[in-house]
């Protein structure tokens, strides 16, 4: 699994840049509305794939497999690296579709800029069979790929549950039952007894937003209450009341002293990582793959669970980020761009193998009959990792609109917090002000 896979998130500004980018030439199709695609031969072409790192080897080493079935059809995948991928994509999209690759790889933060800015830019696939899978997959996801319920924009590959990884001997030198938190005040009340006993922060944020992804933990807490920065018509939600409870959650813990600084990123979180300076790391499900990876000789040190709920007897789940394959609108080969994402996506097996490679955790819910998510992990104490997150994806989950103004909104968000870490700010005020000035950046409506 690629380590730095969520850092940016820069839809807004790549997305912007590239609608005005003319006269671009390349290999594929010629059609920003798709127009100039077709379906082609589902059984007989040459089909180029855009992905990163760990994805793009995992698809790389299915290939063989899906040439058995399609022997015909001979396939590229090429490893554009995260997040260069970004800028190529929308490059192609702004010049009308050439140069793209025929099965694109995309994040669920990008997918809905791609749409609104480049209408007709990524295939249908429900015409080209998608809607038999409308219900495979973890609840949420199809709405996140089709939200007006008829385009198929794309189709769910990896679904991210929120997860709260900890240090379970520090929990237990301070006393303190990791499993028995239902809330988060609760765990602010046990991190005070954590720091208090072993000397540990309760968690990290990058105070400063030296880098986007600085509100991660926030957008956390905000989405296990069902809430985002907009509603799913696309109105603004930044102050609502689920968001200012978050902030809110956030000071308090800041005011205790319990919010160690993360500024600088990744590199910084990596580092705390191995001195063991935070006892939670409130991250997604891939991020057990990392911990593993950095700290191996702390096996058996570490937890994970569902986070707690942000009020008592609230959700403990929530799908908190995701990743898609498309088609590209103008491919000439449609049909058969879609017979290797079929493969790819909606075949169990494959799924599984991509899991016991990269750890990437599968959207489709048939994949998890496989042993491998039921297997203890002795890294995690003896916990059936694959377990606790097919938990999270079983539960009722909200699906989330990013729409084109993701970028600007988590600009502004980032920013509210770190007045809030650094100066003490009121989160109701600071989120009031940052939601009336994305208002004014997008002309949405701000729904209070």
């Amino acid at each position: 699994m690629e380590l730095e896979r969520r850092r940016v998130l820069r839809i807004g500004g790549a997305v912007a840049a590239g609608a005005g980018l003319t006269g671009l030439t390349g290999c594929s199709g010629t059609g920003a509305t798709g127009q100039d695609g077709a379906a082609g031969n589902k059984d007989e072409a040459r089909i180029s794939v855009w992905s990163w790192q760990g994805p793009a080897a995992e698809m790389k080493a299915l290939v063989p497999e899906f040439n058995k079935k399609y022997p015909g059809i001979e396939v590229t995948v090429e490893d554009i690296g995260n997040p260069a991928i970004w800028d190529k994509i929308t490059t192609g999209l702004a010049a009308h579709g050439q140069g793209l690759a025929d099965v694109l790889h995309i994040g669920v933060d990008y997918l809905p800029g791609y749409v609104e800015k480049f209408p007709g830019g990524l295939a249908d696939l429900g015409p080209l069979g998608a809607n038999a899978y409308r219900d495979a997959f973890a609840q949420g996801m199809w709405q996140t790929v089709s939200p007006d319920g008829k385009r198929v924009n794309a189709l769910p590959w990896e679904a991210n549950s929120a997860g709260f990884y900890y240090r379970a001997d520090l929990f237990e030198k301070a006393g303190v039952d990791a499993g028995a938190l239902q809330t988060w005040e609760e765990t602010i009340e046990a991190g005070k007894e954590i720091k208090q006993k072993t000397g540990a922060h309760l968690l990290g944020i990058d105070k400063p937003a030296s880098q986007a992804d600085a509100a991660n933990f926030f957008q956390m807490l905000l989405q296990l209450q069902g809430s985002f920065y907009f509603s799913l018509s696309g109105e603004i939600t930044l102050d609502s009341p689920e968001a200012v409870k978050a902030m809110t959650l956030i000071k308090t813990m800041n005011d205790a002293g319990l919010v160690s600084d993360l500024a600088g990123g990744w590199n910084t979180l990596m580092s705390s990582l191995k001195q063991g300076t935070a006892a939670v790391l409130p991250m997604p499900t891939w991020f057990g793959g990392i911990i593993e990876e950095q700290v191996p000789e702390e096996a058996g040190k570490w937890k994970v669970r569902l986070p707690p709920a942000v009020r008592r007897g609230g959700s403990t789940a929530a799908t908190v980020n995701s990743t898609h394959l498309a088609v590209s609108g103008s491919s000439k080969h449609q049909a058969a761009a879609w017979s290797f994402v079929e493969f790819v996506l909606t075949r169990p097996a494959s799924q599984v193998q991509i899991y016991k490679g990269k750890g990437i955790a599968p959207a489709l819910m048939k994949a998890y009959d496989d042993a491998v998510f039921h297997e203890p992990s002795p890294f995690f104490g003896g916990e059936k990792k694959g377990e606790v997150f097919l938990e999270a994806l079983k539960a009722p989950s909200s699906a989330f609109n990013y729409t084109a103004d993701y970028a600007r909104a988590l600009k502004l968000v980032t920013d509210a917090q770190s007045k809030v870490l650094l100066a003490g700010a009121d989160p109701a005020k600071v989120l009031k002000e940052a939601a009336d000035q994305l208002g004014r950046q997008t002309g949405r409506k701000v729904s209070r």
